[in-house]
C-alpha cells in the first residue's frame, strides 16, 4: 500500500502548504523538493507495490519507503501544531514532542534534509530495478486520480442470478415440517453462494408468514457457546446480559416453546460439534420448526443432524447467468445493458475466467463498472486477471486481489482499514466514513465537502462488491454493512504485510480494542495512528485500566473510536489524559456509559474534525469551548436525553458539515444556542433538529435554515413536545428549496406544514413522516396541473390517524419507486391489506407488492 501511503501524504502536504502557516513556511523548499520526489515516483509506485509481492528485495525497499513517508507525515503534523501554539491567539501548547535542548527549527531542519536525500536513494533503487528512467520525468500530479461522484449505490446489492432453483427446493424442505427440527444442509466451496441462497429464502415473505419465529446467526471461526446464545436472544429482542450459558439456553427455550421457528446457523467450520449439541439439545422440538446450516464441509452438517436427502450443494452459474450476473454489475448504469459491442468478447473471456462463481464474478464485475469502457482497457484487465490466475489458482482470491490492485489509491488505505474488524463484525458507515477523514485517506477536492467524499469512498468499494450490505434505508441507502471471509482473509494478510494493522506486533499502526493484544498485552506505542472499537452489534468492549493509561501516549493518534465500551477506570480520569493528544481529529465515546461531562482537557484538542457522543444518556451538557473547535466537521449529539441544549456560539464553527440531535435554547436559556445561529454554518449538510416548545424557534427565526445552501438532509423531531404554538411555529419554520432528504418525526399537526409541497421544495427525493398525530396533508402538498413532486421513496411509519388516499398520492408522485408503509391503518387503498398490522413494502420497478 505504499503507493497509498504516498498520495495520502502528497494530499496532507499540499493542503499544508497552501496554508501559509509559519513553520510549514520555513521549511518549505524540503517540504517542496519532498514532493516533487514523491510525485516523480508515483508513476511507477503501482508497479512496484504488484511486483514486490514476488520479490524480497523489492519489498524491503518498499517497506523502507513506507515508513520513511509515515515519519515525514509526523514531521508535517508537528510543523503544524507548532505553529498553531505559536499563534498568539491560541493557548494551546506543544506537548507531544520530546524535550531537546535542539532547537525545533534545526532539529526539523535537518531530518527533512537527510528524509530527502534517503527518499531520492529510495527512488532511484526501485526505478533501476523496474527498469524505468525516471530523469527528466514529469511529475504525477495526485488529483489525477479523480473520484467518481457516488450519489448512492449504482446497482442494487441484493439482486441474485440463477438461484431460482436452489431457493425453490430449500422451500419445499422447509414445508415439510418434522416431528423433531428438520436440519438441511447447504454445502459448498467459498464463494459460491451458500449465504446468499439462505439469506434469499430467509427474507421471504412467505418464510415469514410460515414460521412464527426467525433466528440467524452467523457463526464466526472464533467463537463461544455463550457469543452464540447471545447472538440467538439478540434476535428474539433480548438484549440480555450476565447470564450463564444454562440460563441463556433456558430463555430461549421459553421465547421459542409452542412456536414453530427458522434457526439459522451460516458458516460453520468447527469440526467439534459439543457447543450445537448443547444448544440443539436445548431447543423445543416439534410444530415444524427447522435450521438450515451453511458450510464448507459436508462432516460438519452431517454431525449437526442434516441427513444426506437434505444436502443441498449448490452448483457453479451457468455460462449465460455467469454473464448475466457479470452485465448486471459491470454495466449497472444502463440496467445491465452492453452498449459497446467491442466489450463483449473480452467481457466474456474474463467472465469465463471465474468458473462461475458468483463473489467471483461480483468482483470482476465491480471493477469493471469503476472503469471507463474502453477496450484496451479491458484488455489489460483481462490480462492482468490471467496473470493473477497464473499465480493463484483460486478464481474467487485472484479476483479480489485484482480488485484490490485496481483500486484507486485512495481506496486502497480505506480498504485496508476493514482489517481491524472481527469475522461477521457489521460495521456502520458513519464509523468507517469518520475514520477515513480522521486519517486523512479522503481527498478532498473541487471544494468538496469532506462528509460528501466520504461517503463517496465507502460507495466506492460497496460498488467494487468488496462490502456487503447488512441494513439500508427505505430508498435503499446503505447504512450498515459486513466484510464476506474470503474479501476478510485478502485484507487481513495484505494488512499484516504493509504493517497496517498486526493484531500481534506492538508497532501496529491501527488497533482494534477488542483484540486480546489489545485488551490483556497493550503497550505505549508512538507509531498508533488509530484505535477503534469494533465489537459486534449488541456487545461491549471491556477497556482494561492498563489499556486506558497506555494509549494516551500515543502521541500521533489520530482517530479514536471508544464507543460501546465499559471501562475499568473512571470515564472522566480517562478522557483528561486524551486532552494530551494534540493530533487527534476523530474522537467517538458514542453509547458508552455513565459518561455525564466532558473534562476541561480536551480544550487543547484543537485539531478535532469529528466529535460523536450520541446515545450518551447521562450527558448533562456540553463544555463552551466546543465552539472553539473551528475544524470541526461533524458533531453528533443525537440521543442524548439529558442534553437540554447546547452551547452559545456553535454559530463560529463554520467549517460544520453535519450537526445532529441539535437542542435550541429556550427564551429562559440565555447561555445556550439558539436556532438563529445556524444560518451561519454555510456548509452544512446533514442537520437534525429536536423541538420541544415553541419559545424555541423565535418569529425572527423561522428562516434560519433558508439560506444554508449545502443542506441537503433534514430531520425534524418533535418527540415529547408540549403546546400547541409549536405547531404553528414549524408551519412558518421554512427549510431550503435544495433540500433532498426530509424526515418529520413525532409531527403534532394534524395538518402537514405549508411548505411541504412540490413548490417550496422541488428537488426532494426522499420523504419519511413517522409516529405523530398528522391526519390529512395539507392542500399544497397536491400541486397543481404544473407541479409535481420529484419524490422517489416515500416512508409512512406509525401514523395510525392518517386518511389519505393511496392512488392520490401516486398521482402526484410520478417517479416514486420504493415506499415502505407500516402501521398507518387509515391508508386508503394501499395495496397491502392488512397494513395496519404488519406494514408493506410497494415497488414501482417492480410491480409486486
Amino acid at each position: 500500500m505504499v503507493d497509498a501511503v504516498v498520495t495520502v501524504f502528497l494530499e496532507k502536504l499540499l493542503g499544508a502548504l497552501s496554508e501559509g502557516s509559519r513553520f510549514i513556511i520555513e521549511f518549505r523548499d524540503q517540504f517542496v523538493t519532498l514532493q516533487n520526489e514523491l510525485q516523480l515516483m508515483q508513476s511507477f509506485l503501482k508497479d512496484a507495490e504488484r511486483l514486490k509481492r514476488k520479490n524480497q528485495t523489492l519489498r524491503c525497499i518498499m517497506v523502507n519507503l513506507r515508513e520513511m513517508i509515515y515519519q515525514a507525515e509526523d514531521m508535517l503534523a508537528d510543523c503544524q501544531l507548532k505553529s498553531m501554539d505559536d499563534d498568539p491567539t491560541s493557548s494551546g501548547w506543544l506537548k507531544c514532542l520530546s524535550p531537546t535542548k535542539i532547537p525545533f527549527q534545526y532539529q526539523t531542519g535537518k531530518r527533512l534534509e537527510e528524509m530527502n536525500a534517503k527518499i531520492s536513494k529510495i527512488k532511484v533503487n526501485i526505478s533501476t530495478y523496474l527498469g524505468v528512467p525516471v530523469l527528466g520525468q514529469p511529475g504525477v500530479d495526485p488529483h489525477n486520480d479523480q473520484i467518481p461522484r457516488w450519489s448512492s449505490p449504482v446497482y442494487d446489492h441484493t439482486q441474485v442470478v440463477g438461484l431460482e432453483e436452489d431457493t425453490r427446493k430449500l422451500k419445499d424442505w422447509l414445508r415439510e415440517g418434522d416431528t423433531d427440527i428438520l436440519a438441511i444442509g447447504v454445502v459448498g466451496m467459498g464463494g459460491l453462494g451458500k449465504t446468499t441462497i439462505a439469506q434469499k429464502v430467509f427474507n421471504e415473505r412467505e418464510m415469514e408468514d410460515h414460521f412464527e419465529r426467525r433466528i440467524w446467526v452467523s457463526v464466526s471461526q472464533t467463537f463461544t457457546e455463550e457469543q452464540i446464545l447471545r447472538s440467538m436472544l439478540r434476535n428474539l429482542g433480548d438484549a440480555s446480559i450476565g447470564d450463564s450459558p444454562g440460563e441463556l439456553l433456558r430463555k430461549i427455550y421459553q421465547y421459542l416453546l409452542g412456536k414453530r421457528f427458522l434457526l439459522v446457523m451460516d458458516d460453520v467450520w468447527d469440526r467439534d460439534l459439543t457447543w450445537w449439541r448443547n444448544i440443539y439439545d436445548g431447543l423445543p422440538k416439534g410444530h415444524g420448526s427447522c435450521i438450515i446450516i451453511t458450510t464448507r464441509s459436508l462432516e460438519v452438517a452431517q454431525k449437526m443432524r442434516v441427513k444426506e436427502a437434505r444436502v443441498h450443494r449448490p452448483k457453479c452459474l451457468s455460462k449465460d447467468n455467469s454473464w448475466l450476473l457479470f452485465r448486471k454489475i459491470a454495466f449497472a448504469a444502463t440496467k445491465g445493458v452492453c452498449n459497446y459491442p467491442e466489450l463483449e468478447g473480452v467481457g466474456e473471456e474474463i467472465v469465463e475466467k471465474c468458473k462461475g462463481l458468483p463473489l467471483a464474478i461480483k468482483a470482476v464485475g465491480g471493477i469493471m463498472l469503476c472503469k471507463p469502457p474502453h477496450y484496451p482497457e479491458w484488455k489489460r484487465i483481462a490480462n492482468h486477471f490471467r496473470d493473477e490466475l497464473a499465480e493463484n489458482d483460486n478464481s474467487v482470491m485472484a479476483s479480489l486481489q485484482l480488485s484490490y490492485d485496481e483500486l484507486p489509491s485512495y481506496l486502497k488505505s480505506c480498504f485496508l482499514c476493514l482489517s481491524l474488524y472481527p469475522e461477521d463484525c457489521d460495521i456502520t458507515k458513519d464509523q468507517l466514513v469518520h475514520w477515513w477523514i480522521g486519517e486523512g485517506f479522503v481527498p478532498v477536492r473541487g471544494g468538496r465537502s469532506t462528509t460528501e467524499a466520504g461517503e463517496d469512498c465507502f460507495t466506492g468499494l460497496t460498488n467494487r462488491c468488496l462490502l456487503e450490505v447488512v441494513d439500508k434505508t427505505y430508498y435503499g441507502m446503505i447504512d450498515t454493512c459486513k466484510v464476506h471471509d474470503m474479501v476478510r482473509d485478502l485484507v487481513v494478510d495484505i494488512a499484516k504485510k504493509d504493517a497496517f494493522s498486526l493484531q500481534d506486533d506492538t508497532s501496529s499502526r491501527h488497533l482494534s480494542i477488542d483484540t486480546p493484544m489489545a485488551r490483556n498485552h497493550f503497550v505505549a506505542n508512538s507509531k498508533l495512528r488509530a484505535l477503534l472499537s469494533t465489537t459486534k452489534s449488541g456487545e461491549v468492549n471491556k477497556v482494561t485500566s492498563n489499556v486506558a493509561r497506555k494509549f494516551c501516549d500515543s502521541h500521533y493518534l489520530r482517530a479514536m473510536d471508544l464507543s460501546r465500551s465499559i471501562f475499568e477506570i473512571p470515564l472522566t480520569g480517562l478522557l483528561n489524559q486524551v486532552g494530551s493528544l494534540h493530533h487527534l481529529t476523530y474522537l467517538s465515546v458514542s453509547n458508552t456509559h455513565p459518561l455525564v461531562q466532558l473534562p476541561p482537557s480536551l480544550e487543547k484538542l484543537h485539531n478535532l474534525q469529528i466529535l460523536d457522543v450520541s446515545y450518551c444518556q447521562n450527558l448533562k451538557s456540553l463544555p463552551t469551548y466546543i465552539v472553539t473547535f473551528k475544524k470541526l466537521r461533524v458533531l453528533d449529539v443525537s440521543h442524548c436525553g439529558s442534553i437540554e441544549c447546547l452551547p452559545k456560539g456553535l454559530g463560529r464553527l463554520s467549517q460544520l458539515e453535519v450537526l445532529l440531535g441539535f437542542k435550541p435554547a429556550k427564551s429562559n436559556q440565555p447561555e445556550g444556542c439558539r436556532i438563529g445561529e445556524l444560518k451561519n454554518l454555510m456548509k452544512l449538510r446533514k442537520l437534525g433538529l429536536q423541538l420541544t416548545r415553541g419559545d424555541e424557534i423565535a418569529d425572527t427565526e423561522v428562516h434560519s435554515l433558508v439560506k444554508l445552501q449545502e443542506l441537503q438532509h433534514l430531520t425534524i423531531s418533535c418527540f415529547d413536545c408540549h403546546g400547541d404554538d409549536i405547531v404553528t411555529k414549524l408551519d412558518m419554520f421554512y427549510p431550503p428549496q435544495q433540500l433532498i432528504e426530509l424526515s418529520l418525526k413525532f409531527y403534532p399537526g394534524k395538518i402537514s406544514p405549508m411548505w411541504l409541497n412540490p413548490i417550496s421544495l422541488p428537488m426532494l427525493r426522499y420523504l419519511s413522516i413517522s409516529s405523530g398525530n398528522l391526519s390529512k396533508m395539507n392542500q399544497g402538498f397536491w400541486g397543481d396541473d404544473t407541479t409535481v413532486w420529484r419524490i422517489e421513496g416515500l416512508m409512512l411509519e406509525s401514523l395510525s390517524d392518517f386518511e389519505e388516499e393511496w392512488p392520490r398520492v401516486t398521482q402526484v408522485m410520478p417517479s416514486l419507486r420504493v415506499v415502505s408503509a407500516y402501521w398507518c391503518p387509515e391508508l386508503v387503498s394501499f395495496p397491502i391489506e392488512d397494513i395496519g398490522f404488519r406494514g408493506g413494502v410497494w415497488k414501482k420497478e417492480e410491480n409486486t407488492n
